[in-house]
């Protein structure tokens, strides 16, 4: 089993820019003295939902700042980003980090990014294949040359080669069956989101193994990641009143700041109606409540590397007491039940 920590830095009511980074920045401290095994940080552009730009300069950031802890990125945008430039990224924090980076992509949405970026719709409906395959490349090789679609140049070397060998981890956000497929395909691992629960997580684990063995991949040595909304109180009753009182706020501002780039509507969920939701499914409660559902999650998912998002009751000193008290009170009930 594996415990992370997952990382929205998430503007909620009365706080600014600063209160969230400093949040998220204590928080991914204190996850390394409660005992996770990694900080994992959201990539957001132009909302408050999550104010970090740059999923890997913060796990740089947190690297400099801890010593054991691994940190990742959950996700970077490669619609948005020139996949040569992250995999240069990636190779350099898996080298000055001893190997304590994990790479995590995923195709992001049809969102405004796209325009202030320059990369177009394309580069999301179309662009997501080629650009990780890329990203596989500069990692693996000595020298790589492309001849794609949206990218083409002549050989280059990698300067510096990664120190992780075959390459440093990297995971592919998965949120349909098109990016099930294309992970299983290259054997890489998948993270599944806080949306879903634990059928429509087992349904994409079960996608995923008949794809990656008709690949020639062993599926049993993939190791999955989901995220989790985590919140421990004495009483279950005190854990989903503290985040009814700070996440559908939070969320309605956040989640209106999505704007498309081909100017179509927005479906958007409704806040309180979600954060019910995400109560009812995730592991919110008593330490006891806490360790059953990760333990009945593991179970019936087959899934062992769990990302914790703990910013959810909006305030500093909350989500440190949660961190240190799933550090200290869930986790080891987890692997006491399943053994």
């Amino acid at each position: 089993m594996r415990f992370g920590i997952f990382l929205l830095a998430g503007q909620f009511p009365g706080q600014d820019h600063t209160d969230a980074l400093e949040t998220a920045v204590a928080a991914a401290v204190a996850a390394e003295d409660a005992g996770f095994d990694d900080v994992w940080m959201a990539e957001h552009h132009f909302i408050p939902y999550g104010v970090c730009p740059s999923a890997v300069a913060f796990a740089s950031y947190v690297l400099g700042r801890t010593r054991r802890i691994h940190a990742g990125t959950a996700i970077s945008i490669l619609s948005t980003r020139h996949p040569v430039a992250l995999a240069e990224e990636a190779a350099l924090l898996d080298q000055l980090s001893g190997g304590r980076f994990w790479l995590g992509v995923g195709r992001g949405g049809p969102w405004v990014d796209l325009e202030v970026f320059g990369t177009g719709l394309a580069a999301y409906e179309e662009g997501f294949p080629e650009s990780l395959d890329l990203v596989l490349r500069w990692l693996t090789s000595p020298r790589v040359e492309a001849s794609g679609t949206r990218y083409q140049f002549r050989e280059v070397p990698v300067v510096p080669r990664p120190r992780t060998r075959p390459h440093p981890p990297v995971v592919v956000a998965c949120t349909s069956p098109g990016t099930v497929e294309l992970a299983a395909r290259r054997g890489l691992p998948m993270l599944l989101g806080m949306h879903i629960g634990d059928a429509e997580k087992a349904e994409l684990v079960n996608q995923y193994a008949a794809v990656a063995r008709a690949a020639g991949h062993d599926p049993g040595a993939v190791r999955h990641l989901a995220a989790a909304v985590a919140y421990v109180a004495d009483h279950r009753e005190d854990a989903v009143k503290a985040l009814r009182a700070a996440m559908p706020g939070w969320l309605e501002r956040g989640l209106a700041g999505y704007q498309r780039v081909d100017g179509r509507p927005t479906e958007r969920r409704d806040p309180a109606a979600y954060t019910d939701l995400l109560c009812s499914i995730h592991p919110v409660g008593s330490p006891d409540d806490c360790a059953a559902r990760l333990a009945e999650t593991a179970a019936r998912t087959g899934i062992r590397h769990f990302i914790l998002f703990v910013e959810g009751a909006g305030d500093r000193d909350r989500t440190l007491e949660n961190i240190a008290r799933l550090g200290r009170e869930v986790l080891p009930r987890v692997l006491e039940r399943i053994g």
